[in-house]
């Protein structure tokens, strides 16, 4: 299919990118453990969002380098991506309410919570589209996934600065 090629190149770039963060995440919450012990319901808050997003980057870009005949079936499974993360979107958030070893800011709402809830919804809303406008349904994944990468990528900085710096204080 012309419109899933034309973006294979994205995929490619950015589904190894996501891989080598679950990678890198994996080494830097090793590192982690080493200096301190964390809490697992801090950790399962806000360490492990991050290898969940790179995931599903992923899984997205695997699924759109298949060679599919049409745009629907790809978009079924974009859309159960879509759905699953928002349900784990909203664990995450239940997550960090309950969690005491860290009192969350807007920030971490943002960037743990809200903005994850947005790329899953409008990934699984993509799916609704795709079949009349699949030029606009790729556009809203390859968005979708770029904001997951980058949530990623911004989740795994603040947990590393945040256990060198803050705790290290402590």
């Amino acid at each position: 299919m012309s419109q899933l090629s034309e973006w294979q190149s994205f995929y490619i770039i950015v589904g190894s990118s996501a891989g080598a963060l679950i990678g890198l995440q994996f080494v830097v919450i090793t590192l982690i453990e080493r200096g301190s012990r964390p809490t697992a319901e801090a950790g399962a808050a806000f360490a492990t969002p991050s290898v969940v997003h790179f995931g599903a980057v992923l899984l997205i870009s695997a699924i759109l380098n298949v060679p599919w005949g049409a745009i629907m079936a790809a978009s079924v499974l974009w859309g159960i991506v879509g759905m699953a993360g928002i349900v784990y979107a909203v664990v995450v958030a239940r997550r960090m309410r309950t969690q005491a070893a860290y009192r969350p800011v807007l920030e971490d709402w943002m960037f743990y919570a809200m903005l994850p809830l947005a790329a899953y919804a409008a990934l699984a809303l993509s799916t609704l589209f795709a079949g009349s406008n699949p030029a606009g349904a790729l556009l809203c994944v390859g968005a979708s996934s770029l904001l997951l990468l980058f949530i990623g990528i911004h989740n795994a900085w603040d947990s590393a600065t945040y256990n060198i710096f803050a705790r290290k204080r402590e």
